[in-house]
């Protein structure tokens, strides 16, 4: 199986460290895309990362990670609990999926409590901040080495 990973992020992302910082931090996305890298490079991977504000660019990269990626993880922030079409492109995809969400959704409004992501994703890492894409990497990793 590749060893490459598709790292994805939805809208807002591109203002992490701005926008609202009590509940996403101070770390930019430049930030994480540095530390998902980092733990690739570690890992023997390799990532291809992405920001959107556009739902059909994020359906675009999945459908283009069809047969050539290992694995997709995906922090599909206001699209997690939106996005059919998301889910639709995630279920065309061969590999597994990891969803990260940076704050706990689960303990936010009532709204965030539902992903149609989750439907599709082999695990959800959610509320353990930036570091949860890495933990997704990892997870990955594991996952690819499994199916050798």
């Amino acid at each position: 199986m590749s060893r490459l990973v598709t790292v994805l992020n939805g809208p807002n992302l591109n203002l992490l460290g701005q926008r609202e910082p009590e509940i996403y931090g101070s770390e930019t996305i430049a930030d994480v895309e540095r530390a998902c890298h980092a733990r690739a490079n570690e890992l023997k991977l390799e990532v291809h990362f992405h920001q959107s504000n556009r739902e059909y660019e994020l359906i675009d990269w999945i459908h283009e990670a069809r047969g050539r990626a290992g694995g997709i993880v995906i922090n599909p922030a206001a699209f997690t609990h939106t996005s059919v079409a998301l889910l639709d492109a995630l279920n065309a995809f061969e590999g597994p999926v990891i969803e990260v969400h940076i704050s706990n959704i689960h303990k936010r409004e009532e709204f965030r409590h539902h992903s149609f992501v989750s439907r599709r994703a082999d695990g959800v890492i959610a509320g353990c901040g930036v570091q949860g894409y890495e933990l997704a990497l990892l997870r990955l990793a594991r996952l690819i080495d499994a199916t050798g």
